[in-house]
């Protein structure tokens, strides 16, 4: 008798039907902590607060930022890099993020002059930069695991001929897609800016 008892309680188990209300709240969690995983170890969106990268990006422009392949890869010159503050611009009381163009890769010698830039004493074509600089820099070597990062806007940028360099452990990731406004919505360049024997 026992065991008809147990056959028929497992054909019809006494369950409560959840609240969808509860099924509301772990779909939502379920939903923040991929968002936060995706955001933390995969990519973010960011949007441009100041005129430093123009003409790339414009003020408000929002972006993508890819923070895996950097796990996979070294920065290449002319990628369009999100980084935290150095320790001397943390001493200048920075603490958000700066977004630009990696020019001095590790042992490049980096020198500005003329109105141009100079890699290892060769001048290198820029296509993208608002104005030639009017200032004078270096010749100076970028160190092992660091970066010199220019803004596109040369003039108008805070950047490493200012205050130095980038630890690689500072970089956050790649800028690769704006996705706001959407009449400029697309890849960000697109086409490799140098030759890739110029990259280390």
């Amino acid at each position: 008798m026992t065991r008809v008892q147990d056959q028929n309680s497992d054909k019809n188990p006494q369950s409560t039907p959840e609240s969808p209300w509860l099924e509301g709240l772990k779909t939502i969690g379920l939903s923040v902590v991929l968002a936060l995983g995706i955001r933390t170890f995969v990519a973010e969106a960011r949007y441009i607060p100041s005129g430093s990268m123009l003409p790339t990006l414009e003020i408000n422009d929002r972006l993508i930022i890819d923070k895996l392949s950097y796990h996979f890869q070294s920065p290449h010159r002319g990628d369009i890099v999100v980084f935290s503050p150095t320790d001397t611009l943390k001493e200048q009381n920075f603490k958000d993020a700066f977004i630009k163009r990696v020019i001095g890769l590790p042992g490049d010698k980096v020198q500005v002059k003329g109105g141009r830039v100079y890699i290892n004493d060769k001048p290198i074509q820029e296509k993208y930069i608002e104005d030639k600089p009017d200032y004078q820099y270096g010749p100076k070597t970028v160190p092992a695991n660091q970066y010199l990062v220019l803004g596109d806007n040369r003039n108008n940028s805070y950047d490493s001929h200012y205050w130095g360099f980038v630890p690689r452990d500072r970089i956050i990731g790649r800028a690769i897609v704006r996705f706001w406004p959407l009449n400029r919505m697309g890849e960000l360049d697109p086409d490799p800016l140098y030759p890739s024997s110029s990259s280390k």
